[in-house]
């Protein structure tokens, strides 16, 4: 498995993280990381997460990496 892959696998099982401002975090981190994988569990937390400001950022974060992955 490739750092990034880690990476990626890291950042998505703290999305699921009590403190926002680590689900924040990890959702910023997946959207530099670019990797479509991640995809799935940003999506996840938009349509669950209890936070408003934590789906949003979920979703930018989806768009952004849809958007960098369509033009690969």
């Amino acid at each position: 498995m490739s750092v990034n892959k880690k990476l990626v696998a890291y950042h998505v099982g703290r999305l699921k993280d009590k403190n926002v401002d680590v689900r924040l975090k990890s959702i910023e981190e997946l959207k530099e990381l670019g990797d479509p994988e991640a995809l799935g569990a940003l999506q996840e937390v938009y349509k669950n997460d209890s936070d408003q400001v934590v789906r949003k950022a979920a979703q930018e974060a989806g768009r952004a990496l849809f958007v960098k992955n369509q033009h690969k």
